[in-house]
């Protein structure tokens, strides 16, 4: 498929992509082998082909998906410069007004 100096110039404006007349006479012909190769892949009879998430027929080792809190508040709060009542201490970060 060829594309014109038009065309390409209305995917680069779509694509919020600037380019002057030189890098349009540049990219006409990249871009029609990208959708040339594109139209030979849809041309490929897919109908009985399953979709797959992997190519390897693998099962991956999952672990239990438990909820909890790691169990390591002291592990954690040891690296706060402050801490309360196992809580991180922080400055203020909106003022009050009086």
């Amino acid at each position: 498929m060829s594309l014109d100096k038009k065309s390409v110039k209305k995917v680069a404006s779509l694509a919020r992509i600037r380019m002057n007349d030189d890098e349009l006479e540049l990219i006409s012909p990249k871009l029609a082998n990208i959708i040339g190769f594109i139209e030979q892949l849809a041309e490929v009879n897919t109908d009985n082909v399953e979709p797959l998430a992997n190519v390897v027929d693998i099962t991956p080792d999952l672990r239990a998906d438990i909820v909890n809190d790691g169990n390591c508040e002291d592990k954690v709060l040891a690296n706060a410069p402050e801490e309360t009542q196992g809580y991180f201490v922080v400055p203020n970060a909106i003022e009050e007004k009086k």
